[in-house]
């Protein structure tokens, strides 16, 4: 049967592809990647062998990715979960690995051969508008090179100078790990185009020739902040910082959750400790080197019940969760609409630049349902990427790299949509929510909040927010924190919102972030508030599930129907991505359902 599907699939996208060649001209070969299986299961190997075999057969026998005739290249990924199955690939220019156009597919696994003949049709016009396109667009100039240079410089710096003083790594492993994010890194260990200020806790990365160089320093309570182009170090003084003392408790002698003290290891009877081991391994154990887990943490009843890290790593290794700040930025903002500070289905009621003369901006009637829900119907800059996590752009690359207001940056777009009618996954509407908190909270309130609020009051004492130059918090992806730290914060959503008797989060407010946002109807439900939901399509994991998702595979899965919360830190990098459902589903194979007991 495998056999069959296989040879019917490369006859499917063998005429397909061959029409293209015909169609198109012959500017540049085409190399076809192995397909990566996203579900881990090697069961499923055969479709991705039959994939990428039939695409190869046709567009480029015995080409490579390394001979020098290769112009293009196809990846993709496939992932199947019960009788479902979701195909994606992404035509790439191999010269400058920029993505021409993605593609994706899914339905059921029984419809497979018009699967693939969709994804070939596809694949047959992307190419076809790509290669006319691309040799005009390489005869222009491209006007943002400097700020894309800008950009990257930033970007190394931040990331080091955090590496190095916010979470206490050595240059050697910054090297070795968190940098392998960067398509160039600038340098090695050994030295290079970079200063480390190792007394004003400051990194400058490049050498000034045509770029500035670009600088971030550590501050107080914050993390590393970038400095604008040509700031000097002198500017250090004047950028923000958070210096509220923390709570008296020692966490390491205050016992879990409240601190870190942990006085048994024992598992409850009920719980497979092996296979908890196997899930802990299928983690640590993955065949990709692009996936880095740094970290597991699972709790089950509110106890540790699995923990475990990465050479290099420990409990208090504090490490970027990129994406996951975004559940935080919503927890947080919640707790002000509790307040009747903010008002769901209210207008954000900020200013949007440049203001209308007339006073009839459309961008007014925006809400903060819209804005959680990434329905604002603004544009959207997250398109600007040459490599996965690697913002090149002019827009919110400019803001987390190089200086630039985050919120201004953020309410500067412009409306094309409906509000409330296009799901669209965009930094800038996360911090379109959390400058109208700013708004209302005022200035002192505001900068202490997060710790006042929430962080002092569960135990979550290694966790720094980042925010740029001009004090805006940066909460759609720069906090820095260890696993145990958002242990505690999915167990606070486990447990309903309390805390030591006292609720922080309304019963109101967690079933808002765990409702699906309208605009995904069309995309399987998988997005409610700023947290992530099991997709539709996907069943071998608890439909009450939910987690934050941050790049470099950075999760917290909250499982109300166990009562567990798994926490997975990491540092991957590339384009295979780790798969949060499938890691769930493996961790849960050791526990019955507390219901059950």
């Amino acid at each position: 049967m495998k056999k069959l599907l296989i040879g019917l699939v490369a006859i499917t996208l063998l005429s397909t592809f061959a029409l293209a060649r015909q169609q198109t001209d012959r500017s540049g070969s085409v190399a076809v990647l192995p397909f990566a299986n996203i579900s881990g299961d090697p069961v499923d190997e055969w479709i991705g062998e039959g994939i990428a075999e039939a695409v190869s057969v046709d567009m480029a026998i015995g080409v490579t990715e390394s001979e020098e005739s290769v112009r293009w290249l196809v990846r993709g990924a496939y992932q199947r979960a019960g009788t479902m199955i979701r195909i994606t690939a992404a035509l790439v220019e191999k010269a400058t690995d920029d993505t021409v156009d993605t593609v994706k597919v899914d339905g059921e696994l029984s419809n497979l051969f018009a699967l693939q003949d969709e994804l070939g049709s596809r694949l047959v016009t992307i190419l076809g508008e790509a290669r006319p396109r691309r040799v005009v667009e390489e005869t222009t100039y491209n006007y943002w090179q400097h700020q894309q240079q800008m950009v990257r410089q930033g970007q190394q710096a931040t990331m080091m100078c955090n590496g190095l003083f916010t979470s206490n790594r050595t240059l050697e492993q910054l090297f070795e790990q968190e940098l392998r994010l960067l398509r160039e890194p600038i340098g090695t260990a050994s030295g290079g185009d970079y200063e480390v200020d190792y007394d004003r806790k400051a990194v400058i990365v490049g050498t000034g020739d045509g770029v500035p160089k670009m600088r971030a320093a550590f501050r107080e309570g914050i993390g590393c902040i970038v400095l604008q182009p040509e700031q000097t170090l002198e500017g250090i003084k004047d950028l923000p910082i958070v210096s509220l003392p923390y709570p008296d408790d020692d966490p390491a002698s205050t016992p879990w959750p409240q601190g870190d003290l942990v006085t048994s290891s024992a598992l409850p009877s009920y719980v497979d400790g092996e296979a908890l081991q196997e899930a802990s391994d299928w983690a640590f154990g993955r065949e990709s080197n692009e996936q880095i887990t740094t970290g597991l943490l699972v709790l089950h009843r509110g106890d540790i019940v699995h923990e475990r890290y990465a050479p290099g790593f420990d409990m208090s290794t504090r490490t970027r969760t990129w994406s996951t700040a975004k559940s935080i930025a919503s927890t947080l903002i919640g707790m002000v609409v509790d307040e009747g500070k903010l008002s769901l289905d209210e207008p954000l009621g900020i200013s949007f630049p440049p203001e209308s003369v007339n006073g009839d901006d459309p961008r007014s009637i925006i809400t903060l349902r819209h804005v959680l829900n990434m329905s604002s119907g603004l544009a959207t800059d997250n398109g600007w990427r040459s490599r996965f996590g690697e913002l090149l752009g002019i827009d919110s690359g400019l803001s987390y790299w190089a200086g630039a207001s985050s919120a201004l940056g953020a309410r500067t777009r412009a409306l094309i949509r409906e509000p409330g009618t296009n799901w669209d996954y965009e930094n800038y509407d996360t911090l379109l929510a959390v400058y109208a908190m700013r708004q209302v909270l005022g200035e002192e309130v505001y900068r202490e909040f997060p710790r006042t609020a929430l962080f002092d009051k569960i135990g979550m004492q290694n966790t720094l927010v980042g925010s740029d130059r001009f004090g805006d918090f940066v909460l759609s992806s720069q906090i820095y924190t260890n696993a145990r730290d958002l242990g505690r914060f999915g167990l606070l959503y486990l447990q309903n919102g309390v805390w030591n008797d006292e609720r922080l989060i309304s019963r109101e407010w967690i079933d808002f972030v765990r409702t699906p946002a309208p605009a995904t109807s069309n995309r399987g439900n998988m997005y409610g508030g700023q947290f992530w939901l099991v997709p539709d399509d996907r069943d071998d994991v608890p439909k009450d599930a939910y987690l934050t998702s941050g790049n470099r595979g950075n999760y917290t899965v909250i499982v109300p129907t166990h009562d567990v919360v798994i926490v997975r830190r990491g540092l991957d990098y590339g384009r295979g991505g780790f798969d949060q459902w499938s890691l769930t589903r493996e961790v849960l194979k050791a526990f019955e359902r507390p219901t059950e007991q």
